[in-house]
């Protein structure tokens, strides 16, 4: 298993960003690795949504299917990881000071052992915090 968190401060208030996050389909706009989104619900937000993502890390591709398993606004969205990858995640938004957020990204994968298991998980860790760090820069950007 492998925990991964990255955080970042965006100079727009709280609601503002969960604004911005809330569509979910939008995630592939500021997140290099997710390359589509195709829901698996007539839900397109809340708890029980369910969304295959299309990921895509350098020649690696492969299919996530995620469940949101916590919605609450302004403040944290939690998925849970379906897919050859499993684990948990969420996205936090923090208030700062009314007009800023710190938007923490926090991550536990388990890969399957056909795949490396904790091998591929340890060389895993710091590309996906790269490439997350990668994406909260360029989401930050969008405000």
């Amino acid at each position: 298993m492998s925990r991964i968190t990255v955080s970042i401060d965006i100079d727009a208030p709280r609601q503002r960003v969960w604004d911005e996050i809330a569509v979910l389909e939008s995630h592939v706009e500021w997140m290099a690795d997710a390359e589509r989104i195709d829901f698996l619900t007539e839900s397109r937000s809340g708890v029980g949504t369910r969304m295959e993502v299309l990921t895509v890390v350098g020649p690696l591709k492969t299919t996530d299917v995620m469940e949101f398993t916590a919605w609450d606004p302004p403040e944290r969205m939690a998925i849970r990881h379906q897919g050859i990858v499993t684990g948990v995640g969420e996205f936090r938004l923090t208030e700062l000071d009314g007009a800023r957020t710190r938007f923490t990204w926090d991550e536990e994968l388990t890969f399957p052992w056909h795949l490396g298991g904790a091998v591929t998980a340890t060389f895993a860790a710091p590309v996906l915090r790269r490439i997350w760090m990668r994406n909260l820069k360029k989401l930050r950007a969008r405000f």
